[in-house]
């Protein structure tokens, strides 16, 4: 099956208290965004990628191009102004068959492992979405400011990427409305089922100014 790869990047970053979005910053000398994007490029060469942006963004990615040469081929969308927006434009900038992982952009620490790992799941059971296991105890809150233990066992952190067949994520998506944080809840609502794969607990999502400084 071909591979394909929507890294979503059209956040503006306003927790990251910087003009320049999360996913331009700097990170130990390279562009965050530059880092997502090689780290599927080093997984499997035959990743056809897709990178969505908002239209305001698209001048500082093709000034990254002298700099990172490797990055001109790479097909860009326009995204919307909700990431479920902008995850529909990069699916429909892909054909309608093989295997596409949803990435965040601002989760450059994903290793080829996790990756391969999320491709291979999809290809044999049609979803593979990375995760970890809650390390705290947790508690539901409830009415009234009163709160319930709940058993962390029964519990995942998801993360990205999130990679399914690409027919049926299109389905999916055309058949969903509202705004979705995560593309495993938007294929659960076909009654689709989500399967996992082991994520890491070194696969953050740089949100705030510290994460920068992980590793």
């Amino acid at each position: 099956m071909r591979k394909f790869a929507v890294i979503v990047a059209g956040g503006s970053g306003k927790r990251m208290r910087s003009k320049l979005p999360k996913q331009f910053l700097d990170l130990k000398g390279r562009p965050v965004i530059i880092r997502t994007i090689q780290q599927f490029m080093d997984a499997n060469k035959s990743i056809e990628l897709v990178v969505v942006l908002s239209e305001q963004h698209l001048s500082y990615w093709n000034s990254l191009k002298s700099d990172y040469p490797f990055i001109d081929p790479i097909k860009v969308a326009i995204g919307g102004t909700s990431r479920t927006e902008s995850v529909r434009a990069g699916l429909k900038a892909i054909p309608n068959e093989g295997l596409v992982a949803i990435h965040d952009a601002v989760r450059p620490f994903v290793t080829t492992k996790i990756i391969n790992s999320s491709y291979q799941s999809a290809a044999e059971k049609g979803s593979g979405v990375a995760s970890v296991a809650l390390k705290d105890s947790i508690r539901e809150i409830l009415e009234q400011g009163r709160s319930f233990a709940r058993n962390r066992s029964n519990f995942v952190v998801v993360q990205t990427p999130q990679t399914f067949k690409v027919e049926l994520i299109k389905k999916s998506y055309a058949q969903s409305d509202g705004d979705y944080s995560d593309d495993a809840a938007v294929f659960e609502k076909t009654n689709k089922h989500v399967f996992l794969v082991e994520g890491s607990y070194a696969n953050i999502k740089i949100t705030t100014p510290e994460d920068l400084e992980w590793q």
